[in-house]
């Protein structure tokens, strides 16, 4: 069994978007970090760097408990225990990682500063509004062109690089973008969001 501690974050909605898809058996410990749930002693013992996700995993490598922080390194690990989501021929599994560190080191901490000064700075800091708006659209732009053509991040393959992407994009507007400006991350967004899975992902916790 897994334990999946999370909230309604992009980051949070990654790993239960795979569990669904996986089909793993999990329970889910809502951390609410509204309320400083985070910085709790029983759930840094888990996340030491107070974030969610994370998890742990009864059944873990050599069948010990195991348990993991960074929603990236839970994709990656979910994927090679359940041989699912992640392409085995090496060159299809290194563009499934490029992809996955590009949301992990640009497209997730750039959208995370324009919601924070978009939405929840107490007061207007116009410098970086715009420099994390402008960031976020050149981010999309990115994803628009890399999506022309393609069904999925990996053309016709579903990956752990599209679980990492989409929750991101779901919250468009918080980081100020127009939709119609990106085409082919709208037609794309719009194949992930009908996939049953990934409904069911997206409304945990």
């Amino acid at each position: 069994m897994i334990d999946l501690y999370t909230w309604g974050t992009p980051n949070g909605r990654k790993v239960s978007i795979m569990l669904e898809a996986t089909g793993l058996p999990y329970r889910v410990h809502p951390i609410n970090i509204l309320a400083d749930d985070q910085f709790k002693p029983d759930f840094l013992r888990i996340s030491p760097n107070n974030k969610v996700p994370a998890i742990t995993d009864e059944d873990g490598p050599n069948g010990q408990q195991i348990q993991l922080f960074e929603s990236g390194a839970i994709l990656i690990y979910l994927a090679e225990k359940t041989g699912n989501f992640m392409p085995t021929d090496p060159l299809k599994r290194i563009e499934c990682l490029q992809w996955l560190m590009w949301q992990m080191g640009g497209f997730g901490p750039m959208l995370g500063q324009a919601h924070h000064f978009n939405r929840f700075a107490k007061e207007a800091v116009p410098y970086a509004q715009q420099r994390y708006n402008e960031e976020a659209r050149r981010l999309w732009g990115v994803l628009d062109k890399h999506l022309s053509g393609r069904t999925f991040i990996l053309d016709q393959d579903l990956s752990i690089a599209d679980f990492a992407i989409y929750p991101w994009t779901c919250r468009y507007q918080w980081q100020t973008i127009e939709l119609d400006d990106f085409p082919n991350v709208s037609a794309w967004m719009a194949k992930m969001g009908k996939i049953e899975f990934v409904q069911r992902g997206m409304s945990i916790p």
